[in-house]
C-alpha cells in the first residue's frame, strides 16, 4: 500500500508540474500546481517528515497558491498579448530549457551514491529528538546564514512582484494626506449668507 500511494503521489506531482508550464489559462496553471502543492505533502507524509509536509499544505496550499489564484483573477490579463509575447521569447527559452537539461544530465550522470547512505537511511531515530527539534537545529544552527538569504531573496522578490503590479492610474482620485494636513482652515470652508427661499 505503502509503494501504491508513493507511486499514485509521484505520478500526481510530474504530471501537475507539467501541466503547470503547458496549461494555457493561468488560474489553470494556479490549480494545477495547488495539486502539486498538495501532492508533495503526501511524500513527506509517507517519508515520515508530517511537519514539513503540514508546512506545505498551511503556507504554499493555504496561503501563496491562493494569494497566486487570486491575483491572476484580479489582474486584467490580455492572453492574445501574452500568446505573441510566448512565441516572440520561444528560441531563447528552448535554448534556456536545452541548457537547464544538459546540466542535469552531467550532474546525474555522475552521481555516485556513497556508501554511507544506506546505512544513514536504516538508522534508528531516536525517540527524544523530534522532526520539529531537529528542523530547527539545522535551520537556526547549521544553516543560519542560508536560510537569512533565502528570506532576503523572497523579500526582494515579494518587492518585485508589488512593483510590477502597481499601476498609477490618472483617471481616478487618490488621497493626498499632506494636502489635507497642512491645508489653510481659511481657505478650507466658506460661509454664505442664505436668504429665505432662495438657493445657492
Amino acid at each position: 500500500m505503502i509503494t501504491f500511494a508513493f507511486y499514485l503521489f509521484a505520478i500526481s506531482v510530474c504530471t501537475a508540474g507539467f501541466m503547470v508550464v503547458l496549461a494555457k489559462n493561468p488560474v489553470h496553471s494556479v490549480l494545477w500546481l495547488i495539486l502539486a502543492f498538495l501532492s508533495s505533502a503526501g511524500l513527506f507524509i509517507l517519508q515520515g517528515a508530517e511537519f514539513v509536509a503540514m508546512l506545505l499544505v498551511i503556507v504554499y496550499v493555504g496561503a501563496v497558491a491562493v494569494l497566486f489564484l487570486f491575483v491572476v483573477m484580479m489582474l486584467d490579463v490580455d492572453f492574445a498579448e501574452l500568446k505573441g509575447e510566448f512565441a516572440r521569447y520561444l528560441p531563447l527559452g528552448a535554448l534556456i530549457a536545452i541548457v537547464l537539461l544538459a546540466q542535469l544530465g552531467i550532474a546525474f550522470g555522475v552521481w555516485e551514491t556513497s556508501q554511507m547512505a544506506e546505512g544513514l537511511r536504516t538508522a534508528p531515530i531516536s525517540p527524544e529528538v523530534q522532526n520539529t527539534h531537529a528542523i530547527g537545529a539545522l535551520l537556526y544552527d547549521r544553516y543560519l546564514l542560508p536560510f537569512q538569504l533565502s528570506g532576503l531573496v523572497l523579500l526582494v522578490a515579494m518587492i518585485g512582484a508589488i512593483t510590477l503590479t502597481m499601476r498609477h492610474r490618472k483617471d481616478i482620485k487618490r488621497q493626498n494626506v499632506l494636502e489635507q494636513m497642512y491645508r489653510d482652515p481659511a481657505k478650507a470652508m466658506e460661509l454664505r449668507d442664505v436668504k429665505p427661499g432662495q438657493g445657492l
